[in-house]
């Protein structure tokens, strides 16, 4: 059970680990997603990496909790989009509505670009909460499919067609109506 901490009014552990995540994401924001290491977090918090470790876990979890936090609008911006819509129009509307904030968001192409294949960047395609978020998309729960879905919307990402209005054709056309969506 969390006890308020007399100092800072609240769960110590709590404020450590958020001050561990915002401190995280803005040196992600300036180094990417590649560089970031418990050290170089430690460094910018004046702590010990166990600190950090008890109070945010390892890497992969705080590197999640960066993703999540970064993309927050954009999920709920697709939740938003999707609601109401079922099979082909949602995962149409998705793809689409996830790529246009996507490249909106000004952390957008450093967590994006940082996945490559044969580098360190399976954070994102192995994130739970972007596992999660693909399932969704499709209306069940397909962790093969999951991962197709996050594997398509990657490639528009990295090869956009210049005309919007067709990319979001060829989406409709072509990853929309795909056997996932029948494999409930």
């Amino acid at each position: 059970m969390a006890r308020n901490d007399w100092l800072i009014g609240g769960d110590r552990r709590s404020e450590a680990a958020e001050r561990i995540y915002a401190a995280a994401t803005d040196l992600v924001s300036r180094t990417g997603f590649e560089n970031f290491s418990i050290d170089a977090l430690a460094a910018v918090v004046h702590c010990a990496p166990a600190t950090i470790y008890r109070n945010a876990g390892g890497k992969k979890a705080i590197l999640e909790t960066v993703t999540l936090r970064i993309s927050a609008r954009i999920v709920e911006a697709v939740r938003t989009a999707m609601e109401n819509l079922q099979g082909t129009d949602r995962v149409a509307t998705a793809i689409a509505v996830a790529l246009t904030h996507i490249r909106a968001e000004p952390l957008g192409p450093l967590m994006m670009g940082s996945i490559q294949p044969d580098h360190d960047g399976e954070w994102l395609t192995d994130s739970p909460g972007v596992a999660e978020l693909a399932e969704e998309v499709i209306g069940h729960v397909d962790p093969l499919a999951a991962q197709w879905l996050i594997r398509v919307t990657l490639a528009l990402w990295y090869w956009p067609l210049k005309d919007r209005v067709a990319e979001f054709e060829m989406i409709r056309r072509f990853v929309g109506p795909s056997s996932f969506l029948e494999s409930a």
